[in-house]
């Protein structure tokens, strides 16, 4: 079983910067690197959890709208995790973010999939 990990949460003031990272948990011996898709989503308090940002295949990336030019998701082949960096946060991106990752495993595109226990990002005025 594939366990994702987040790090990287904390207090922040507005304007700051964050960076978020995700990885499988210490015996899974399968990267992170090795999914076809890694997400990074963000609950806010009583809202409903929602795409923030996306990369395929370690080279496409997409964002949602209220965080482009803001955010940027990337590989880091060293650590062995993909990252969320986070510049210029406002108050309202204050939430709990996961790393969601999956993979297709077969040719009939079966996927697993695995999410994170997520990481409180919090944004104060």
């Amino acid at each position: 079983q594939v366990q994702l990990v987040e790090s990287g949460g904390g207090l922040v003031q507005t304007g700051g910067s964050l960076r978020l990272s995700c990885a499988t948990s210490r015996g899974t011996s399968r990267s992170i690197l090795r999914f076809d898709v890694v997400d990074w989503y963000r609950q806010p308090p009583g809202g409903q959890r929602d795409l923030v940002a996306r990369i395929t295949d370690g080279i496409t990336t997409n964002y949602a709208d209220s965080v482009k030019g803001r955010f940027t998701v990337s590989r880091d082949g060293t650590k062995n995790t993909v990252d969320l960096q986070m510049n210029n946060l406002k108050p309202e991106d204050t939430a709990v973010y996961y790393c969601h990752a999956q993979k297709t495993v077969n040719v009939e595109g079966a996927k697993v999939e695995y999410w994170g226990q997520g990481t409180q990002v919090t944004v104060s005025s």
